[in-house]
């Protein structure tokens, strides 16, 4: 039986969207079933509009009930970092969970994570990190990317890029204008994967 996975992302200007969908193939390519969700946007359509933000994908349903992510084995979550940890959007989401927290209803799932920055130095393995201390208080098993399923490409110097053993990642600028490049792509892919493979070697 392969095993189920949820993709959770919050993207505002589609990088992590992205990563997601490449994360997902990398699923599909295991043999493993996924879906895909975005967390609710807490910013009004006004201010979203000032920060000419494109328009959220309407195949991707939006990710309102916590209780939803209860049927899957493990889940990958896509995070733009603010600060080096969560922006509000996700924070909203974790602070709906304190049914799933006090029933378990995540304890022993596992989970991985991948994730957006604006720079070099703007947080990739801090925006990981964070996530450990809700992910240790729901019981979910971290899964992390580490070298052996990339390693060619996390040693490859060859060109600025995302990713670290933590997770697949990408550099947008303090302005958005960068996208995803092919091999911070490829990372996603091979992250989403090792992931699925990693589920199944467990028994899910």
């Amino acid at each position: 039986m392969a095993p189920k996975i949820a993709i959770v992302y919050y993207s505002m200007y589609g990088h992590v969207k992205s990563l997601a969908h490449a994360e997902a193939e990398g699923i599909r390519s295991a043999g493993g079933d996924v879906d895909i969700y975005c967390v609710e946007e807490t910013l009004s359509s006004e201010v979203l509009a000032k920060m000419h933000t494109p328009p959220k994908d309407p195949s991707v349903a939006v990710l309102s009930n916590p209780s939803v992510l209860e049927q899957y084995d493990g889940f990958l979550f896509g995070i733009p970092t603010r600060y080096g940890s969560f922006p509000a959007q996700w924070r909203t989401f974790w602070d709906r969970k304190g049914k799933q927290w006090t029933a378990g209803a995540y304890w022993g799932k596992l989970a991985g994570v991948f994730v957006s920055v604006a720079t070099q130095g703007g947080g990739q393995g801090e925006t990981a990190l964070a996530t450990m201390s809700t992910l240790t208080h729901h019981g979910i098993i971290y899964v992390p990317l580490g070298y052996k399923p990339a390693a060619a490409l996390l040693n490859d110097n060859s060109e600025v890029r995302g990713g670290t053993p933590w997770g697949a990642g990408t550099f947008a600028n303090d302005d958005g204008s960068r996208m995803p490049s092919q091999k911070e792509l490829d990372i996603a892919r091979t992250q989403g994967k090792a992931f699925a493979e990693t589920l199944t070697r467990f028994g899910f």
